[in-house]
């Protein structure tokens, strides 16, 4: 295992459990101080404890996304707690689905445009707020979904989007702020083994065996490969990466 972050300060939003958990524990593996945020203490404090177990440092802060004060808040106590914000990760997100958009209720949309649309912009806000004032600038990476502006399926018009406006947003950030030394990416994962790719009453055992079937590589992509991703958006080993969607999604895109 390399140290690409010793030094660094890496915030991650969502990460008390899947993805969020995987990509905190990564940083942290290879030398970064971590930031947890997320709604949950009780989950945020497990994702901290994990880190700490491995000998990691990290630090768990509860904030809603789709709040601008909160998220402010998150910027400004990572810096409080470990002196600079280096990475960002916006994975906070929510998905709803199973009816067609004539159909899809209104309040499901209003939340999944607060959290996956609305709470990426105000991540990004507070982020490069702080980043553009420090010498060596940051990396942002935001998590999309190949659902959006990759691929599309029936019954989750208001999650595709979503999805798609986090891809084109983070483009357009990242055009807007690489002169201020800050690279913006995102990574679009498609399955996953978490509890999200899972059917309802669908086992593990189950997707395993749909899978096999339904994506070109066969299985769901692991939240350690989705970070492992991640990691590489942020590190130096991707100094020219600017605006990019990396899918990862076993080819299911294709």
């Amino acid at each position: 295992m390399t140290a690409r972050f010793t030094g660094k300060t890496a915030l991650v939003t969502g990460a008390g459990s899947g993805i969020g958990r995987a990509i905190a524990l990564a940083f942290a593996a290879e030398g970064a101080s971590v930031v947890a945020a997320g709604r949950t203490s009780d989950s945020l404090d497990q994702t901290v404890a994990l880190i700490e177990k491995e000998g990691g440092t990290a630090a768990a802060v509860t904030a809603d996304v789709s709040r601008s004060e909160d998220v402010r808040a998150l910027v400004r106590r990572t810096v409080e707690h470990f002196g600079s914000l280096d990475v960002a990760v916006n994975n906070a997100g929510v998905f709803r689905g199973g009816a067609p958009v004539a159909d899809l209720p209104e309040e499901d949309w209003r939340t999944l445009l607060d959290v996956n649309v609305t709470g990426v912009l105000l991540g990004l806000q507070a982020q490069i707020a702080q980043m553009r004032d420090q010498p060596a600038g940051g990396a942002i990476v935001n998590i999309s979904s190949n659902l959006g502006a990759h691929s599309r399926i029936p019954g989750v018009a208001g999650y595709i989007a979503t999805k798609a406006a986090v891809s084109a947003l983070t483009r357009a950030a990242a055009l807007d702020h690489i002169p201020d030394g800050i690279r913006i990416n995102a990574v679009s994962p498609g399955p996953v083994a978490t509890t999200m790719s899972l059917w309802p009453g669908e086992t593990d055992a189950d997707r395993a065996v749909r899978m096999k079937g339904a994506l070109p590589l066969g299985r769901v992509s692991s939240t350690e490969e989705v970070a492992a991703a991640v990691l590489y958006l942020a590190s130096p080993d991707a100094a020219s990466v600017v605006g990019s969607d990396l899918v990862i999604d076993g080819g299911a895109s294709a």
